[in-house]
């Protein structure tokens, strides 16, 4: 169960069906994104696709020596575009491809419009979603729900995002879905609709064990997104932001021009594939190793160069070595910004104070310790709001709750009126009375704390104390025990065993934290292959906005419409 080898698999499958000859690549705005994520503009270029495209720019040149294969989702204003694409046809033949089920009408519309027979086929390949690790995707969409319902134009989006992802991965799955949650019980009856609509689709080669889909909703834990991350590909979204494997760093003080916008994918990129994982601590030492290494093979001033089989050595070594100094200076510019970053915003001290908010049950010292770190200058209004979040979520129904008083600290320090909107927000959003989940226990606490010092060593503990909700939910899923009172399926069908293929779907949105609990669990767990989803992928700032959207606090405080990212 890896989503980007499906990705991949039918984008090259695309690529030959056409043959060979010069070929133009031609897309919409978001099948550019899912193309963009599993492969590199010269990966394509080796299979002879010379021109990449998109099928709404108005201005492309008549080239009628190229061959048109088109991946487009199945919209209404693509067909359009489509059918007055093949009116005027600009290339000699055209492979079309939808990335989810397509209306036979629809078909039918293109036929008639085909007047010069040009197309030679029309397929669906369900890449209808980001890809962004082997088993975690994304649907790139914030603002999914209006209150606790679904944003109405949202819903049969994710449901054809969903689809895809269960037939990329050949799976025909039972269903279960957070009880808690009616936007879970709507999304699980439409994918269930559309399974049963399809039903020849589906109708995949029976596994002993059924694959189970379990959809749950990220207000049952608004606490994982709050929280600072210490892990590579988590924090680098949570300070700098990666939009399909995107950072933009153009705001780094003193920044080289060519290191503004880079890419970090970890199917190209040894160095981030490797340290994906690990904490700031060990990524420190393997950029020092990756350094040192870098300068062992740096060539060695021109002195060397004298013969004519130097300087092929030299050459022939080019390449790699220009990669390698590529991933060198991206990565040290990377880490270097975090660390600036952590230090400026003192983010350990803030993060030591959210683990302990997040995983002690300590009303006393919690309020002594948010206050105090309001009161420094130093700690960011984003870090000051997150960190009364988390005291409101934590202690939303403690007899001693200070939450006015640290409100007017918030206001004193010159908090944003927004922020201080999300706060009571949060609390509509995922407090005690929306939660269906036990997600604060003080047991729980102790617990975690103990089992993770058995796990992870080094002084980063303190830092990664927290556990997400769902290693809970998946733990107890995949023995057995998860509640059916909590987590109904959806139909007269139950599992009798052990499940073995589980995907994970978040509506609002899952975290890149939760994305390294499944990693771990696919590691640790012989026989159990697990992917995790979401409608995007959270760091803070996109969680407050998913927030603040759903509580209809935009600028202004009215309800705005939904933003694709």
């Amino acid at each position: 169960m890896n989503v980007i080898l499906a990705v991949k698999q039918y984008i090259s499958k695309m690529i030959e069906s056409s043959g060979p000859g010069m070929k133009v690549l031609l897309m919409d705005k978001e099948t550019t994104s899912i193309v963009s994520m599993v492969y590199t503009q010269s990966e394509i270029l080796q299979k002879e696709v010379y021109l990449f495209e998109r099928i709404d720019s108005q201005n492309r040149d008549n080239m009628k020596h190229l061959k048109a294969i088109c991946f487009l989702r199945p919209t209404k204003e693509n067909v359009e575009s489509l059918i007055q694409e093949l009116r005027r046809p600009k290339y000699s033949v055209y492979f079309i491809y939808f990335s989810n089920v397509i209306s036979k009408s629809e078909v039918k519309a293109l036929a008639e419009a085909d007047e010069q027979e040009v197309v030679a086929e029309v397929q669906e390949f369900y890449g209808d979603f980001i890809a962004v690790n082997p088993h975690l995707f994304s649907l790139n969409l914030q603002g999914v729900a209006r209150g606790r319902s679904w944003e109405p134009t949202i819903l049969p989006r994710v449901t054809q995002g969903l689809t895809s992802v269960l037939l990329s991965l050949k799976k025909c799955p039972m269903i279960r879905y957070q009880l808690s949650s009616d936007m879970a019980k709507r999304l699980a009856e439409s994918v269930k609709q559309i399974i049963t609509k399809e039903y020849e689709l589906f109708d995949f080669r029976k596994t002993e064990v059924p694959p189970l889909l379990l959809i749950l909703d990220r207000s049952d834990d608004a606490i994982t997104p709050l929280l600072n991350q210490w892990t590579y590909q988590a924090m680098v979204h949570e300070m700098l932001g990666l939009n399909n494997n995107r950072i933009d760093l153009s705001r780094v003080p003193g920044i080289n021009k060519d290191l503004k916008e880079v890419v970090l994918s970890a199917e190209n990129d040894e160095f981030y594939a490797n340290n994906l994982y690990l904490n700031f601590g060990e990524i420190g030492t393997n950029i020092k190793n990756l350094m040192e290494d870098f300068q062992k093979k740096k060539p060695k001033g021109q002195q060397k160069l004298e013969s004519i089989s130097d300087m092929k050595a030299f050459v022939d070594n080019y390449p790699q070595f220009k990669k390698m100094s590529g991933t060198v200076s991206k990565h040290v510019t990377v880490v270097g910004e975090l660390s600036r970053l952590v230090s400026e915003r003192q983010l350990m001290e803030v993060s030591e104070v959210e683990q302990e908010l997040a995983c002690q049950n300590d009303h006393s010292s919690a309020q002594q310790n948010v206050r105090r770190l309001l009161q420094n200058p130093r700690v960011a209004e984003l870090d000051a709001a997150r960190l009364v979040m988390l005291y409101t979520l934590r202690y939303e129904r403690h007899s001693s709750n200070i939450l006015p008083s640290l409100m007017e600290e918030l206001n004193r320090k010159g908090v944003s009126e927004k922020y201080r909107k999300i706060v009571q927000a949060m609390i509509d959003y995922g407090g005690k009375r929306v939660r269906g989940s036990d997600l604060i226990t003080p047991t729980d606490a102790v617990a975690i704390t103990k089992q993770f010092f058995k796990g992870l060593k080094g002084v980063e503990n303190v830092y990664t104390q927290h556990q997400p909700l769902l290693h809970d939910t998946l733990d107890q899923l995949i023995k057995g025990r998860l509640k059916d009172s909590q987590f109904p399926y959806l139909g007269p069908n139950s599992l009798r065993d052990r499940p073995q293929d589980i995907i994970v779907f978040v509506i609002g949105g899952a975290t890149y934290e939760e994305a390294l609990t499944v990693y771990n669990l696919n590691r640790t767990m012989p026989g159990v292959r697990i992917v995790l989803g979401g409608t995007t992928i959270h760091n803070t700032k996109s969680f407050l906005e998913e927030v603040a959207l759903a509580a209809g606090v935009g600028h202004g405080g009215a309800s705005r419409p939904p933003t694709r990212r």
